[in-house]
């Protein structure tokens, strides 16, 4: 991780910069949020819990020394509210120079607000409907980036099922409907890139590294401590999303899949075809 130690040492480089994160209370959301105050940048931290997102913000104002820190509330499993959040954004009359949608859920079971598979719903669904209403926002604002946490789990779904995606979790640990959401992840950013084409706005998925963070908190005990057993911090997990938001050398590539900021190749599932169906179905599921 030679470009996380680089990044450190160049504390207001982001001056000017204006990042929305969602899932920035915690885990590898906070690590993100973290770095790039750290590093001069005006940071929104969306998140659910308005408790716990006034608390992160507090914390890293306190931990950067950078005041300009504030929470939007987003619960993504519930479209309206992810309305009212692009609106109150915009509301601002704030420039939006990179949004990264980081939070998700893994081994979640049900359906949301609106009526999605909960993982889908929530790790897919909520992040094109904000994605897409900030999109105006961000060409203005260009050169734009949109970063999604994705996951190498999106090897391993053989495709989507658009009716699948309307009912209720199928399987007993919900893994199965994680890996469809990560390569809804994977899709949706190869598709943007090609529609945001001309607009200023290039975008990236990532996997971050098997993480120890609070995705999987809906995971039953004693599952989820053998999970975490091996693997990466959130300050690690975090370099990619790091990388994928701020690096220069990535200016002007988009659509690409990065793992250990380097890139990789997606899933062979990743078609154009399929990309440009996932995203007619969600922008009809998430019309006003």
């Amino acid at each position: 991780m030679r470009y996380k130690a680089r990044m450190s040492a160049n504390s207001g480089e982001l001056s000017g910069r204006t990042f929305l994160i969602t899932g920035a209370n915690t885990g590898i959301g906070l690590a993100t949020a973290t770095g790039l105050a750290k590093r001069g940048g005006r940071v929104f931290v969306a998140c659910r819990s308005a408790e716990k997102g006034r608390a992160a913000v507090a914390g890293i104002s306190a931990g950067t020394g950078n005041d300009a820190v504030a929470f939007l509330p987003l619960d993504l499993a519930d479209l309206a509210s992810v309305r009212d959040c692009a609106q109150e954004f915009l509301a601002r009359g704030e420039p939006l120079h990179v949004l990264i949608n980081n939070a998700g859920v893994g081994g979640a079971r049900g359906l949301t607000k609106d009526g999605f598979e909960l993982t889908f719903g929530i790790n897919h669904l909520g992040h094109f409907a904000l994605t897409t209403a900030l999109l105006d926002c961000l060409a203005a604002s260009g050169p734009a980036r949109v970063v999604t946490v994705s996951s190498d789990s999106h090897y391993q779904a053989k495709g989507i099922d658009f009716e699948a995606v309307r009912r209720p979790t199928a399987s007993r640990t919900g893994l199965r409907e994680y890996a469809v959401s990560k390569l809804a992840n994977v899709l949706f950013s190869q598709e943007l890139a090609r529609r945001a084409q001309g607009r200023g706005i290039t975008s990236y998925a990532l996997h971050p590294g098997v993480v120890a963070s609070d995705i999987w908190r809906r995971v039953p005990w004693p599952v989820r401590p053998l999970m975490q057993l091996r693997m990466l911090s959130t300050e690690q997990g975090a370099a990619t999303s790091l990388y994928c938001a701020t690096s220069p050398e990535l200016a002007g590539v988009s659509g690409r899949f990065y793992e250990d900021c380097h890139e990789r190749a997606a899933s062979a599932v990743a078609t154009p075809d399929l990309a440009g169906a996932l995203w007619e179905h969600s922008q009809a599921w998430t019309a006003a």
